[in-house]
């Protein structure tokens, strides 16, 4: 498939695909609001509203995502004890930032109490931290396989086409656990900020570069090939 348009409608069209698209303008807008909050409020206003309506929508669309979770424990939680430990962890990590997000979203829109928004926002972030520090122990594990099996591959002095072809797709898996890894570390640093508020997590800087590396990491891995 060598058609951008192509390519981009089938990336639009995933849930992923749209949550990315989104969560850009969220954190784009964001740091475009910081930058001009000074010198223009009124152009301040206009993006902060930006952000707050992208991330409402965001959270809209990950109504039921905390499935996704459950089912991957249920089908393939991993091929070893260590990885199928890890799998749950990280997945029931994710499975309660999720389900909270549901109720954050209704308190945010006004559906339900308000005054619940911080308490499900702390929950839901809690959860997601959880998550995200077991996804990153898996990956590391999972790179290091992967260079391990990579280097028995190229110890043979003529490779067949089966092991080019071997090598090639650990190379292409590599790739995408890194951007794995670069989203769950950036989207760490966003879910520290509301557990445990600091200077340098809680700055606009951080949060909106956090939030982009994050965006874009995921816009690579769901693109089409």
């Amino acid at each position: 498939m060598n058609d951008s348009v192509d390519k981009l409608v089938i990336f639009l069209a995933k849930r992923d695909g749209i949550d990315k698209l989104v969560k850009t303008f969220q954190y784009v807008s964001k740091l475009v609001n910081w930058h001009v909050e000074a010198t223009h409020p009124d152009t301040a206003k206009r993006f902060k509203q930006w952000e707050v309506a992208s991330g409402l929508g965001r959270k809209a669309f990950r109504t039921g995502r905390f499935l996704t979770g459950f089912n991957v424990l249920r089908r393939n939680p991993g091929s070893t004890l260590s990885l199928r430990l890890l799998a749950v962890l990280a997945n029931a990590g994710e499975m309660v930032y999720f389900f909270f997000d549901h109720f954050l979203w209704l308190a945010r829109i006004g559906t339900i109490d308000a005054n619940l928004a911080k308490r499900m926002s702390y929950i839901s972030a809690f959860g997601e931290s959880v998550g995200y520090i077991f996804f990153i122990i898996a990956d590391f594990i999972l790179l290091k396989e992967g260079l391990k099996a990579e280097r028995k591959l190229r110890s043979s002095k003529e490779k067949s086409a089966e092991e080019e072809k071997g090598i090639q797709k650990i190379r292409s898996d590599r790739m995408m656990r890194l951007m794995a890894v670069a989203a769950n570390v950036a989207d760490l640093f966003i879910a520290i900020a509301e557990i445990e508020p600091n200077p340098f997590c809680n700055h606009t800087v951080t949060l909106g570069i956090s939030g982009l590396v994050s965006a874009w990491a995921g816009w690579y891995r769901n693109w089409p090939s």
